[in-house]
């Protein structure tokens, strides 16, 4: 007898038959490149299997992990950044930090998304697999990539911006770009999606925006921008390649931030889900 299972659920019903998931994050690992700006990642192992010996025979290991809130693939909260004492909505920020956590915009905030995504692919769009160290991506550069793709984020949709530099991540000094720069959008593509409504935006470099050459992140303008004028996240560290290797413009996006009170940041495993 063969058994049928049906639901009533339209949420489960609207998954297709077999959904592909495509993961959106970096592997986190001691070494991996690293905003100057945070303390890098360091996971050593506590407990080995052999310390200790249960009577049956049985033995477990764990370990330690060190981290910043954000490195690698990372989503920040709107307590992140502020600009003239001030974050997102005109909260104080000396008051909002008082006591070593913020009392608001904390972590714990930043919600969970199951969401319209949408991949803007500027490299591609440009006709490279990796944009030059420190080029700008303008608002016409995120046009191309929406005509290309053939679709265009919306009110509450998650954009992603593929500058192809993740290429770059095993190899941490190029990824960085000290001396080269790294692609990434300017306030003008900034404002661009911003003017779409977006609710997160993410990229697949360290900053999420432009960053000449030599520059450093001294000014980070973008961010500004978005978290303290719009109120828009953003994630850093995406990885894009699989995703634009499917050919999939839009999919539905998946994220869950760790609710860390208090928190600026919080490291994530963003996934696209694709028919």
């Amino acid at each position: 007898m063969t058994l049928v299972q049906h639901t009533t659920n339209p949420l489960l019903a609207a998954l297709p038959a077999r959904p592909r998931i495509v993961e959106l994050g970096q592997p986190l690992f001691t070494g991996m490149p690293c905003s100057p700006n945070h303390p890098g990642f360091r996971m050593t192992l506590a407990r080995r299997h052999g310390d200790t010996v249960r009577p049956d025979g049985g033995s477990a290991a764990n370990e330690v992990i060190i981290t910043g809130g954000h490195v690698g693939t990372h989503i920040d909260a709107l307590s992140h950044v502020s600009h003239d004492g001030l974050l997102h909505g005109g909260v104080d920020a000396a008051q909002a930090q008082a006591g070593g956590s913020f009392s608001q915009h904390g972590a714990e905030h930043t919600p969970a998304m199951v969401t319209r995504g949408v991949l803007l692919d500027v490299a591609a769009a440009l006709g490279t697999e990796t944009l030059p160290g420190g080029y700008g991506v303008t608002a016409a550069d995120l046009d191309k990539a929406a005509e290309l793709g053939g679709a265009e984020p919306r009110k509450g949709d998650v954009a992603v911006v593929r500058t192809g530099w993740a290429r770059h991540f095993d190899d941490p000094i190029a990824y960085l770009g000290k001396e080269s720069g790294v692609p990434g959008i300017t306030e003008d593509a900034g404002e661009w999606l911003a003017e779409r409504g977006v609710r997160a935006v993410g990229c697949d470099t360290t900053a999420c925006e432009q960053i000449p050459p030599g520059a450093g992140h001294s000014v980070l303008p973008v961010h500004r921008l978005l978290l303290v004028d719009h109120g828009i996240y953003i994630m850093e560290h995406l990885a894009l390649e699989d995703l634009a290797a499917t050919g999939v413009p839009e999919f539905l996006f998946i994220v869950a931030p760790l609710r860390i009170v208090g928190g600026t940041g919080s490291p994530i495993r963003p996934l696209a889900v694709v028919a």
